[in-house]
């Protein structure tokens, strides 16, 4: 089970990696803040898998409790550029481009994240290991991060609501609030 919770990580940190260049490529061409945002989950989520990489290579309390303070502040690192570049956009009146490329990879990325979350909080559970079911909660947001910012493409694109993007936005950011509280809540002593 170990091997498998390694393979996981591995394999989130090789789409996360693919992810950056193509949303980034994504992002650009249509000027998209949720593109743009989806991309720094992405590098979040790489690091957050580095995280659980290093932990699981020799785990003993006190690396544990730091690796779940490092994905703790990844959701709040989430959540405070999701609040702050949607408020921003959204008085700004920012109009994002279509993008069926974003749409495409948004789609792709919801499908991936969905099978390694849950393949990690099994594995996670197996192996008793609270880091890799944190981790596997952080994938979850990125699946459900795309699937916020493919329905938000998706009514750009067919409705031009230029809007739709940031209300996603703002439902992910409270999501990631509440995980960084469950994670908070986790490492409080009893």
């Amino acid at each position: 089970m170990l091997r498998r919770a390694l393979a996981l990580e591995w394999t989130t940190l090789g789409w996360n990696v693919a992810g950056v260049l193509v949303l980034s490529v994504a992002a650009w061409r249509a000027r998209s803040v949720a593109l743009t945002g989806f991309g720094l989950d992405s590098l979040i989520e790489i690091g957050a898998s580095f995280v659980v990489l290093w932990e699981l290579s020799g785990s003993h309390e006190a690396r544990t409790i730091r690796a779940l303070a490092l994905v703790r502040s990844a959701f709040l690192l989430v959540a405070a550029y999701l609040l702050v570049q949607g408020v921003l956009a959204l008085l700004s009146r920012h109009h994002a481009a279509h993008s069926a490329l974003g749409i495409v990879w948004t789609a792709l990325s919801a499908v991936v994240m969905f099978t390694l979350a849950g393949a990690k909080a099994t594995t996670g559970r197996a192996i008793a290991s609270p880091i890799v079911m944190a981790e596997g909660r952080v994938t979850l947001i990125d699946g459900v991060l795309a699937v916020s910012i493919l329905i938000a493409l998706t009514l750009n694109a067919l409705l031009s609501w230029w809007w739709a993007d940031l209300v996603a936005g703002f439902v992910v950011t409270g999501y990631a609030l509440r995980e960084a509280n469950t994670l908070r809540k986790t490492q409080s002593p009893p």
